[in-house]
């Protein structure tokens, strides 16, 4: 990396950084914003509201920075274009091509950021925040609204109605089947607590076995079933993929094959988030012909809103598939990667186009 990348790497952080402030700010203020009918609700107060959208921010960033990426991309290299410090650039030999180089450098720091944000930071503050703003509000977490979520063991299923707390789960539902998928037992439990290992306490459990033509209906305060799945699987069960991080998509992935259970959605949630944080270096790459194309004598206005349509573009593309992947059976890859392939297209052509 000489002195040139340096620079320009540089302006298109800084500017970026700038963008994404702005952007930040502005979904900061609207996530407050949409706070104020939920104030009030039980324990949910103006420090929860003021303490949930902190904890959204890392969220909001992860999804933000591409489309902030490139408008800072378009307005730091525009302003490098305006100064006629690209044509100078140009003028001693250096190919559009080798700028866009420079201009991939900060994809690269980005794409860093972005990986940290989406691994790391995003998903333990927005499951956090999703916690403490439903436990204010409620006495008990329901699972996945005015429904709930199912998990397979084997031959047994599991179905979940709320979380009360990290390892607690409540109005449980434990179906055993026999390896002819013939019903053999239904259990119903008010509480399931994790002791350890692969054991569960479920409190107030009762099961109703299936023997031949007759029943057998067994009662206890505290059963332990040996049940192989973690409280951070079951916890996956009630998290949206959008909020997950690659590992732990990956991870339940697996899970779901492994026990025969649909997991479209989670791989074009694993896909789609790694296609997003590669596309980071495109956008930038992307900017430059707009440097060199015919917005070069434009105002930053017009480069802001060229960007600005680019991304919202991409970003509609991207979440369309992303939603209507599996309806049309779509493979997970192709509703994944097929909008930063075209994005990969579209900035090869454009690159060719003013070299």
């Amino acid at each position: 990396m000489n002195i040139l990348d340096r620079y320009i790497a540089r302006t298109v952080l800084l500017y970026t950084l700038m963008v994404a402030a702005v952007l930040i700010t502005l979904a900061s203020l609207f996530t407050f914003i949409g706070q104020q009918d939920d104030i009030g609700v039980g324990s949910y107060d103006v420090g929860n509201a003021f303490l949930y959208t902190a904890l959204s921010l890392p969220q909001q960033m992860f999804e933000s920075l591409p489309i902030a990426a490139l408008i800072g991309a378009i307005l730091g290299l525009g302003n490098l274009a305006r100064d006629s410090e690209l044509t100078v650039m140009r003028a001693a030999g250096i190919s559009v091509a080798r700028l866009g180089v420079s201009a991939a450098l900060a994809g690269v720091v980005m794409l860093a950021a972005m990986w940290v944000l989406g691994e790391y930071v995003a998903p333990p503050a927005d499951q956090y925040a999703r916690q403490l703003k439903i436990f204010s509000k409620f006495a008990e977490y329901n699972a996945a609204g005015n429904s709930s979520s199912w998990v397979r063991d084997g031959d047994r299923f599991i179905n979940i109605q709320q979380q009360t707390a990290d390892n607690m789960f409540g109005g449980v539902y434990i179906f055993d089947f026999t390896p002819a998928r013939k019903l053999a037992s239904v259990g119903r439990a008010d509480t399931a607590v994790h002791e350890g290992g692969g054991t569960w306490r479920f409190g107030n459990f009762a099961e109703t076995r299936f023997t031949g033509d007759a029943t057998a209906v067994e009662r206890a305060a505290n059963r332990d079933i040996e049940v192989d799945i973690s409280p951070d699987f079951l916890g996956l069960a009630v998290v949206t993929p959008a909020s997950l991080p690659v590992r732990a998509l990956y991870n339940y992935v697996g899970h779901l094959k492994a026990n025969s259970l649909e997991s479209g959605p989670y791989e074009i949630a694993l896909w789609s988030r790694i296609a997003r944080t590669v596309a980071i270096v495109l956008v930038c790459i992307l900017a430059v012909p707009f440097a060199f194309g015919p917005l070069r004598s434009s105002g930053a206005g017009a480069r802001t809103v060229a960007g600005i349509l680019t991304g919202v573009l991409f970003f509609l593309v991207n979440r369309t598939l992303e939603s209507s992947g599996q309806v049309y059976g779509l493979s997970p890859l192709v509703a994944a990667w097929a909008p930063t392939a075209l994005l990969a297209a579209v900035t090869a052509f454009a690159v060719w186009r003013v070299r």
